[in-house]
């Protein structure tokens, strides 16, 4: 690639973490007029900003995988329209549970944009000084994010309305899709498919999901109460199934030796 298309490559990629972390803010400070247009109870507001974390959470390493299986552009582009469609429902939105359903759409496509665009800068930059370059970038476009987020959140509500914090990502996530198809390599041609670890996934979204759920909701809800309780034993049970798949299948989704590598389990903690 040339020293251009690498230039460009970063900024749409930088571009896409900064997505990624302006919606984990960009929604608090319209939280109150959202309550107020769509009737919600003190109670179930809160649900806009955790359905984003929740399934956010579930699902990265589906996302991950997704990445490595389907290819990272592919990936990366789909998760863009995701995210886009998903902020035009929220925009849209009519009822508190459509405006949820959207926050968890956002979350999932979010899910799938991170991991596809760190495993695009792995691919793209050779790994060394331009690898580390290009991940400082990546990274302070993040952190610019959540700032970013809760200052642009203000600004949209105050001057436009909330469903202005929604409109504005279908612009931002629309806009980065059309440049990545355009300006980022394609993959490359794998030499064999292989099979996908469906049951793997799936227990350990279900899992990861219901740990989120019990992590955000158990300070609320209370951490001895019933539900928090359920949902505790119930992201166990999923856990110990994933470990018991993954030992078992040809083709896991997280290869149980890779947890033999003590600096990797130290960075998971």
């Amino acid at each position: 690639m040339s020293k251009k298309a690498l230039v460009w490559s970063l900024a749409i990629l930088a571009f896409a973490q900064l997505i990624y972390s302006l919606d984990i803010n960009i929604v608090f400070v319209a939280l109150p007029e959202v309550g107020r247009a769509l009737g919600f109870s003190e109670q179930s507001l809160q649900w806009v900003v955790s359905a984003y974390t929740i399934f956010c959470g579930g699902f990265l390493l589906l996302g991950g995988r997704a990445a490595d299986q389907l290819g990272q552009k592919r990936m990366f582009i789909s998760a863009l329209l995701l995210f886009a469609l998903a902020s035009l429902l929220g925009g849209l939105a009519w009822s508190p549970l459509v405006i949820i359903l959207a926050r968890a759409l956002q979350g999932i496509g979010a899910a799938f944009l991170f991991p596809a665009t760190l495993s695009l800068i792995n691919r793209l930059y050779e790994e060394g000084p331009k690898r580390n370059r290009a991940l400082a970038v990546w990274g302070g476009a993040g952190a610019s994010g959540l700032t970013l987020g809760s200052l642009l959140g203000g600004i949209l509500t105050n001057a436009i309305g909330w469903e202005a914090v929604f409109f504005v990502n279908v612009l931002f996530a629309g806009g980065a899709a059309l440049a990545a198809l355009a300006a980022i390599p394609r993959d490359p041609v794998r030499s064999g498919k292989g099979s996908f670890d469906l049951p793997g996934a799936l227990s350990f979204t279900g899992a990861a999901t219901l740990l989120v759920y019990c992590l955000v909701q158990g300070p609320e809800a209370g951490w001895g109460s019933v539900g928090i309780l359920i949902c505790a034993l119930l992201s166990l049970v999923l856990f110990l199934t994933f470990a018991w798949i993954e030992n078992r299948t040809s083709n896991p989704l997280m290869p149980p030796r890779l947890l033999r590598r003590r600096s990797l389990v130290t960075g998971m903690i």
